[in-house]
């Protein structure tokens, strides 16, 4: 099979490509047809036009294809064979969360969502003139490799693990209904993070957050030493039932709001800055010190509050037990809320869900990129500091 001595051929294709009206462009659209070429001769067994012994099946024309790429929309001249078809690579390896996207269009269409509002919501994933066959061409194994991650194998032992739902307003039965994904991500012996579980909550309940963490058992979990949250009765429970010797740390940050929420707007400054204090005391029995002095001064002007406080306390202050690690990584649900956030700012262009499906579809997508991102990261807590740690916890919570 011929080969191309790109040595000599790119010096004048680079200096050609300064001609153009969009140079990175041109090159790009350039690059993408080489690998086409490429890839389609291996298919095919010769270059379009030889003959050879290696030959599979023929070449059969072309077809123009749109691709939506960051430096803008680029058309495709993808060549056709006789027998098997063929995709770009480039094209079937997009990152999932867009086939995510893609696919959520698709169902759109099977829902019977009006066709104005699927352009428009095409149109905000930066995708024109989609077909339902081109979003099924393109989303081809997507449901496949989110079943995969949900229900990979976990490790054994996880120092922490912090849980949240992530709320969207989904169509169900012809109503539109609040439906909750519950996540959990955990950090690892080694200190990597990574997405543990996402699973649909079909009712906000004690039962569904049980049956959250069994399944996490029947997946290897074994240990744990902290769980992180907000203060969910239904958390707090299936904790305390299903993890004999783990603790449960509640986020300062949302105890901080519950605190708030029964303080009047023109004081809620002033006694944030205060209670922040609490969290960011060297030792435990300061901050313990300090939040009783707080309880003091407030108690009378603001005896719900101060009582929210008061019993809450010891929840929140349950880091203390890891003074070695950095108490901003293990008081609060942040490692969650900040990837949430980022979930949520790509959730918004699509609305109101087709289905708890394509809503668990695209929330599983999103994590196993964060997930692919975080193992080539630096560890998020040094692993030096976790086993001991571990160790040290499951003692004293069998005691």
């Amino acid at each position: 099979m011929a080969h191309r001595d790109y040595k000599t051929i790119l010096p004048g294709l680079l200096t050609g490509f300064l001609a153009e009206e969009d140079p990175i462009k041109a090159r790009l659209e350039w690059l993408l047809t080489e690998l086409m070429r490429v890839e389609v001769e291996a298919k095919v067994g010769a270059p379009k036009g030889e003959h050879s012994k290696e030959r599979k099946t023929h070449y059969s024309g072309y077809r123009v294809r749109r691709l939506h790429t960051r430096v803008g929309t680029i058309y495709l001249v993808v060549p056709k064979v006789r027998q098997g078809g063929y995709i770009p690579f480039f094209v079937t390896e997009r990152k999932c969360s867009e086939v995510a996207l893609l696919s959520l269009v698709q169902e759109a269409f099977v829902n019977g969502v009006s066709t104005r509002k699927i352009e428009r919501l095409a149109k905000s994933l930066g995708v024109e003139g989609l077909s339902a066959s081109q979003v099924s061409e393109i989303t081809k194994g997507l449901d496949e490799r989110v079943e995969e991650f949900r229900t990979r194998p976990l490790q054994a032992e996880y120092p922490f693990i912090w849980v949240d739902a992530l709320y969207e307003k989904v169509r169900r039965n012809n109503r539109v209904v609040s439906s909750a994904i519950m996540i959990a991500h955990g950090v690892d012996l080694k200190g990597q993070r990574e997405c543990l579980a996402v699973e649909p909550m079909w009712e906000e309940s004690e039962d569904s957050w049980r049956e959250f963490m069994r399944k996490l058992k029947k997946r290897g979990v074994r240990r744990v030493g902290m769980f992180i949250s907000d203060a969910h009765q239904g958390i707090q429970a299936a904790v305390k039932k299903e993890w004999l010797g783990a603790s449960w740390q509640r986020c300062k940050v949302h105890f901080m709001r519950n605190i708030l929420a029964k303080v009047p707007h023109r004081d809620k400054a002033r006694l944030a800055e205060q209670l922040k204090q609490i969290w960011l005391q060297p030792v435990r029995r300061s901050a313990e010190r300090l939040a009783e002095l707080i309880i003091k001064e407030y108690e009378e002007k603001y005896p719900e509050a101060m009582r929210c406080l008061e019993e809450g306390l010891e929840d929140s202050l349950l880091f203390y037990n890891f003074p070695e690690i950095d108490k901003r990584r293990i008081s609060s649900t942040n490692v969650l809320e900040r990837t949430n956030r980022e979930i949520r700012r790509r959730s918004r262009v699509v609305g109101v869900f087709p289905s708890i499906e394509s809503y668990l579809r695209l929330v599983t997508a999103y994590l196993i990129e964060y997930t692919e991102d975080w193992a080539n990261e630096n560890a998020y807590i040094k692993a030096d500091k976790l086993e001991p740690l571990l160790e040290q916890e499951l003692a004293q919570g069998a005691n």
